[in-house]
């Protein structure tokens, strides 16, 4: 285990409600030995000035509040998730559950109701005794201080916590988080891979079936290098891989190699899971905004702002793409992996695909689309620009043919710029 791939599987676990509720138990804890460890530190006519009724008032008041508070916010999560899910896509679901403002509250508030439960109880064990409450007093205090902020933080949030804006603002910020660290450590700190896998390569199977969630390169690079192996991987992440279908292939440059070491890290640095996450996996990020729009454009919603609004947003973020295979690269590079970089057209496809179809007769919503396209393609990469431009002939050739009245063609035909407008021409004649 290399120190970053410990920070990675930290930082997953970090997301995870129970493991913030635990730490803030832990933290009430501690909270309550402070006070017993400052107490002894109190002059007497300071510590003896409250009584320990004064302190039980306020435990009292906690864990009463406390209990109904978390079960009101449990309520509103809960409702808050179904609807989303119902109204938007279920895709959205994990994201809403990862929101760090509704965990951290609800791990205050439990934390604090543990605080007041234990402070409770040693006061009724003489633990804490009558004459000399002064700091659990204070302690006490400063935890009501930090429910009231967090409580603030609740209901302030919850003015927008589940509805289409905070939803989509959501769902690009992470997917702009995660683009942004693709892109800034290319191809997974990896060699590209672009060209084909050399001869003689072993292939490592998949041994169950599911969605490339995480990769782990740093760990995988180091068992690599120390076996004088190369890996190269035949799957990118966020793809679905079936039992027995291979993940990489590897070349091993040592006679001695311990090939069931490296397949032993291959299997233990890629994960699967039944569900693809938005780490290391920007493309789901898109998938999940053009899932939005094309749900707002059904007829049960008909919404086409909310499709306008988002294909704005996921021209926003693949404004920041970059080419993975560009040779002047400043971060480390893992010399024993090659790892597939991301396709531009792939990327288009995953964010404008399915709400192009969806709105193929919306003349507002391919009007917006193809001033987005025509945007990208105008962008400084090369590769991005020409699979804008694609996406851009095949979605005005598929609008002008499904928009039967005339002034409405003429519209869309305006909105697209004249290279695409010639190449629709030339491909319908």
């Amino acid at each position: 285990m290399t120190p970053r791939t410990i920070l990675r599987r930290a930082r997953s676990y970090t997301r995870k409600l129970w493991v913030r509720v635990v730490i803030m138990g832990l933290m009430s804890f501690v909270a309550l030995g402070l006070t017993q460890l400052i107490e002894g530190f109190v002059p007497d006519e300071i510590a003896t000035m409250l009584h320990g009724d004064a302190a039980d008032r306020l435990l009292n008041i906690i864990a009463n509040a406390m209990l109904a508070v978390t079960t009101f916010s449990l309520t509103v999560m809960v409702s808050v998730y179904r609807a989303s899910s119902t109204q938007w896509t279920p895709r959205v679901h994990r994201l809403i559950l990862e929101d760090p403002t509704t965990q951290n509250t609800l791990a205050v508030f439990i934390g604090a109701y543990v605080y007041a439960l234990v402070a409770i109880i040693l006061r009724e064990l003489g633990v804490y005794v009558d004459d000399r409450a002064f700091v659990l007093f204070l302690m006490t205090v400063l935890v009501l201080a930090v429910i009231v902020i967090y409580l603030i933080r609740w209901v302030l949030h919850l003015q927008t916590f589940g509805s289409l804006m905070d939803v989509t603002r959501q769902v690009e910020t992470v997917t702009v988080s995660g683009f942004r660290e693709r892109l800034q450590n290319p191809c997974l700190g990896a060699n590209a891979l672009t060209g084909d896998i050399p001869e003689g390569a072993e292939k490592v199977l998949a041994t169950e079936s599911g969605y490339i969630q995480h990769v782990y390169p740093e760990a995988l690079h180091q068992t690599a290098a120390e076996q004088g192996a190369r890996i190269y991987f035949l799957r990118n992440i966020g793809d679905y891989v079936f039992i027995n279908e291979p993940l990489v292939a590897v070349i091993y440059d040592k006679q001695d190699a311990d090939s069931e070491a490296v397949e032993k890290a291959v299997r233990d640095c890629i994960v699967l899971g039944d569900l693809r996450t938005y780490d290391q996996d920007p493309r789901f990020g898109l998938v999940v905004m053009g899932e939005v729009a094309s749900k707002a454009l059904s007829p049960g919603v008909n919404d086409p702002g909310t499709a306008i609004d988002v294909i704005g947003r996921i021209g926003r973020i693949l404004s920041l793409y970059k080419d993975e295979e560009a040779k002047d690269r400043e971060d480390e590079v893992l010399d024993a992996l090659y790892f597939p970089p991301l396709d531009p057209g792939d990327l288009i496809e995953d964010g404008f695909g399915a709400l192009a179809r969806d709105g193929v007769q919306i003349v507002e919503v391919q009007q917006r689309l193809q001033k987005a396209l025509s945007g990208l393609m105008r962008h400084p990469d090369a590769g991005l620009s020409r699979a804008a431009r694609q996406a851009a002939v095949l979605h005005l050739r598929r609008a002008v043919q499904a928009i039967p009245f005339g002034p409405d063609q003429d519209r869309v035909l305006a909105s697209a710029c004249a290279e695409v407008r010639a190449a629709v021409s030339k491909a319908d004649d």
